[in-house]
């Protein structure tokens, strides 16, 4: 150190505690400040509310969190689109919005509930080919007929590596909303934030065929860096067991 530069400021557990804070997605801060606002007006009539009107107030603040996600970027991995629950790994033929044919493919579901960070992420590398927007239902995003009957934005994306994968964001029963930041024709990159979706609600990913998922039933997947599947891999499906 040269002499008389000044020392290195000492980091504070305060310090570290901001670090460790997620920043608030864009999208979020409208919600927060319109809850703020509400709480502000009911706390000054009944005082009494208070604490549960800034409880709130603080749980729409942690629901539009955006943390930032290491993200695995070698050729031929898909990622988690969502945080959430991984609720079923089905063989189904793809909605015929994304284009994908009419031989089944393996369907990965993941279903996030009100906790879960709800910014998705592109799974892999490569150009939005098709995107198809559908207004709907409000059922429960964990049902089958979830994926034909409620709200959902489909999206088709041509991989760097070659085949086709399709990605569908269902609104669920909280749900009221599905943002989709895409465009067709789009260069996208590998855990590349693609939107959200309010307040509940379930991410489908169709494979491509004869690709098998490196994620089991009842496993928690955190979006841009969980790998739900290995292009270059002829591993077989896995299995897992609740211990």
């Amino acid at each position: 150190m040269e002499s008389g530069a000044p020392a290195p400021k000492e980091e504070t557990i305060f310090d570290t505690t901001l670090k460790t804070i997620p920043p608030l997605n864009p999208e979020g801060w409208k919600f927060v400040a319109i809850f703020a606002v509400i709480s502000l007006i009911i706390t000054r009539f009944m005082p009494g509310l208070g604490w549960p009107c800034l409880i709130i107030t603080l749980w729409c603040a942690y629901f539009f969190r955006d943390p930032v996600r290491t993200v695995p970027t070698r050729e031929g991995l898909l990622v988690s689109p969502a945080d959430g629950l991984v609720q079923k790994i089905v063989e189904v033929v793809p909605p015929a919005p994304l284009d994908l044919g009419d031989t089944p493919r393996t369907r990965i579901s993941i279903f996030l509930n009100v906790f879960d960070v709800h910014v998705n992420r592109i799974p892999a590398k490569g150009v939005i080919t098709k995107l198809n927007y559908y207004p709907g239902k409000f059922l429960n995003a964990s049902l089958d007929k979830a994926s034909d009957e409620n709200e959902r934005q489909h999206i088709t994306i041509a991989l760097s590596s070659g085949p086709s994968i399709g990605v569908v964001q269902i609104a669920g029963f909280v749900a009221r909303r599905i943002l989709c930041q895409l465009r067709e024709r789009q260069e996208v990159a590998t855990g590349e934030r693609l939107g959200l979706i309010r307040f509940g609600s379930r991410v489908d990913v169709y494979l491509p065929q004869g690709i098998e998922p490196l994620v089991v039933v009842g496993q928690r997947a955190v979006g841009g860096e969980t790998v739900l599947a290995d292009l270059s891999s002829r591993e077989p499906a896995r299995t897992g067991v609740k211990i």
